[in-house]
């Protein structure tokens, strides 16, 4: 087995602990009740959010793709991104649709490694937003979960991994600009961020990708208000955007089943520290599992679409119609001892066979022709 599938096996692994940790503690109820609370109206309000979000999550991926000169419609857009969601709710890891859209895109715009780098600076973009974001709500908005998270900030192991990573950066920084030949992992390094410029950067692309970030993060937390609200949490929006900005943090770490782990161990521990109850976190997280997979569906029709027209019967070929054969004044056909038609001297294939004789007259011509009127 290879380290990358090695890998993907630890990062499930963690995801699941993360669940049957928390089951372990609180109890499979809270698991149950989310699913129990979810109505018809819960669903069809997860799915008009779901539109909300698909759509400008892929005019923020048209925007990167085309300042990276890649051609990209927004209505193909907007399918492949839902195609992908559902492939990230659906496999393990959350990740295997984007890297299929990628991968997808790439070779159809006939650069695969620049596809693959547009949508890693869209999916970046996005990651960034919520951040900044993050951190803003976090500093302005007081929370009794702000304590051990500025507490954690604020420790010399986070420092000191801060000023590591600085000093790395800039250490790259200055050789890159010192060096002319440089090596392939720093012309990588280069290319990535020239592109990154380009994509994300250029004055006709980052205001786009800017709105398009902050109108997805809305959704989001307007999902996740959604889920609590179902949940029975009483506690008002503006409390409860802090907790949601954890739940929507862990989520970017890669130790998930489809999305499930982090988010779900973050919203019992930040409910439980704002005094909401670490049940009520866990089953607000369950609720927006369940409308975050029912919002990707479209995706599915989107997957397996051209499949099913594929296996779709072909309609039955309409037989051609038979020329009409011209008819005499006393509308019977003029038929030979051959089983043909005459017309105008000539002889052509009857429609009838024989049977009863009777005379008839064409051009002064006589003839016996037999005709069936049925049995004898």
């Amino acid at each position: 087995m290879t380290r990358s599938r090695w890998a993907a096996w630890l990062r499930m692994l963690a995801g699941l602990g993360i669940l049957v940790a928390l089951v372990w503690h609180l109890g499979s109820q809270a698991f149950l009740d989310g699913l129990h609370r979810i109505d018809a109206a819960t669903l069809l309000a997860a799915l008009a959010i779901g539109v909300l979000t698909t759509v400008f999550s892929a005019w923020r991926w048209c925007l990167v793709a085309r300042g990276l000169g890649l051609r990209l419609p927004l209505g193909r857009a907007v399918a492949d991104y839902y195609r992908a969601l559902f492939l990230n709710a659906a496999l393990p890891g959350g990740v295997l649709g984007d890297v299929h859209r990628a991968v997808d895109h790439g070779r159809t715009s006939g650069n695969l490694g620049r596809g693959v780098r547009a949508v890693a600076l869209e999916r970046t973009a996005g990651q960034v937003v919520l951040l900044v974001t993050g951190a803003a709500v976090l500093l302005v908005r007081p929370s009794p979960v702000l304590a051990p998270v500025a507490r954690f900030l604020a420790s010399p192991a986070v420092a000191l991994a801060a000023a590591v990573t600085g000093l790395l950066v800039v250490a790259v920084a200055v050789r890159l600009r010192r060096r002319r030949g440089a090596s392939r992992g720093e012309r990588a390094l280069r290319t990535v961020l020239a592109e990154a410029r380009q994509g994300l950067l250029a004055r006709g692309v980052w205001p786009g990708v800017a709105l398009s970030s902050v109108a997805v993060l809305a959704g989001y937390l307007g999902m996740f208000v959604l889920a609590a609200r179902v949940a029975g949490v009483t506690a008002p929006a503006a409390e409860l955007v802090p907790l949601v900005v954890l739940a929507l943090l862990a989520m970017a770490l890669p130790l998930n089943v489809g999305g499930w782990g982090p988010r779900e161990g973050v919203a019992a521990w930040a409910f439980g520290a704002a005094g909401l109850g670490a049940t009520q976190g866990l089953t607000t997280a369950v609720i927006y599992g369940v409308l975050a997979f029912v919002a990707s569906l479209p995706g599915a029709a989107v997957l397996l679409g051209p499949a099913l027209r594929r296996a779709a019967p072909l309609p039955a070929e309409q037989p051609a119609a038979s020329a009409a054969l011209p008819r005499p004044a006393d509308g019977h056909p003029r038929t030979g001892s051959t089983g043909m038609v005459r017309q105008r001297g000539a002889e052509v294939p009857s429609a009838v066979g024989g049977g009863a004789r009777y005379q008839a007259q064409t051009h002064g011509e006589r003839s016996e022709t037999p005709w069936s009127a049925g049995p004898p």
